[in-house]
């Protein structure tokens, strides 16, 4: 199979490694010269994958046409906030091909990725992969367990033809829904986490935070028409579990450096980084209005990062909540 990768992030070279197990034709995009440059001379990227050598197999190109041109799958792994600022040139090269949504979050207009290239994409072509699985992890061939999500089991065992191997086990799902959710949500209450390792507190009110995010999880998959079983799966549980205890995760980065409270750290950690956790906020404010749901740790989080509340207000949330 021949795949296309739009993004060459720590995650999208992730992918292009873990699929050179099945097929050698890759070709990956980036709008970045200077990204593209090292990516073809040096074969690695040092800004978000130090370490990883990325195989001669792999090509890179700063067109999109070339990305496109003649291959069977084609791979969004680009973080969601610069989704809108492709489309356009996406939509001129796209022919019918697979499109696997690699990119987790929601957009600030409540709008996942599969909404916004539904119009153009058939339903059958679409599919989502998430859970556990931070990009240097897959570069070294850990064993890692993703949910791959789509309504057609097709196009799934197409995807997990080319991507699943020897270290990398995919779960198929029908509930494209609920694996979007997840993936988007956990970010944000990751953000949480990282604010009570800040505030000095230990795994067990994490815990406390993660068991309480299931059940509010659960209800909002189920509200919004999902599957209330995909929190069981690797992009439920597995996805939240793993970005709510570790400081790979940016999110939770994030959130320590809001739960210590040096703002000048924050404003500088915000100018340095992609955290998906903040466009999800507004993308599930967005959501709530339209759909008359509520998910209350979503706002508190929102006011403590905006500075209308103090961080322990979430010690409180936990307490109080019903």
């Amino acid at each position: 199979m021949k795949v296309g990768i739009l993004g060459t992030g720590a995650y999208g070279l992730a992918l292009a490694l873990s699929f050179l197990e099945n097929t050698s034709d890759i070709t990956m995009w980036t709008k970045l010269e200077k990204e593209y440059e090292e990516l073809t001379k040096k074969r690695e990227n040092t800004r978000v994958l130090p370490g990883v050598k990325i195989s001669k197999e792999i090509q890179f190109t700063l067109s999109m046409k070339e990305v496109m041109k003649d291959k069977d799958m084609i791979v969004i792994a680009i973080p969601t906030e610069y989704i809108d600022g492709m489309l356009d040139e996406f939509k001129k090269y796209y022919n019918h091909q697979i499109v696997l949504i690699a990119s987790k979050g929601i957009s600030e207009d409540g709008l996942f990725i599969r909404d916004k290239i539904k119009n153009f994409v058939e339903a059958e072509k679409i599919a989502v992969i998430s859970g556990p699985s931070f990009a240097v992890d897959l570069s070294n061939r850990v064993p890692v367990g993703l949910s791959l999500a789509s309504v057609s089991y097709h196009t799934m065992d197409q995807v997990e033809d080319a991507l699943s191997g020897k270290r990398l086990k995919l779960r198929k799902t029908k509930d494209v829904l609920g694996v979007e959710i997840c993936g988007a949500i956990k970010n944000v209450i990751a953000i949480a986490s990282g604010m009570l390792d800040g505030m000095g507190y230990p795994i067990s009110t994490k815990a406390m935070l993660i068991t309480e995010s299931l059940h509010d999880i659960k209800s909002m998959i189920h509200s919004l028409g999902g599957d209330k079983k995909t929190i069981l799966s690797f992009a439920g549980f597995g996805d939240l579990l793993l970005t709510c205890t570790s400081e790979k995760s940016r999110n939770y980065s994030f959130g320590r450096t809001v739960g210590i409270g040096n703002q000048e750290k924050i404003k500088e950690y915000m100018d340095t980084h992609t955290i998906e956790g903040l466009t999800t906020i507004y993308g599930m404010n967005q959501v709530m209005k339209k759909h008359k749901v509520e998910m209350p740790v979503v706002s508190l989080i929102a006011d403590i990062i905006n500075q209308k509340k103090e961080p322990d207000a979430l010690l409180d949330f936990l307490i109080e909540k019903e």
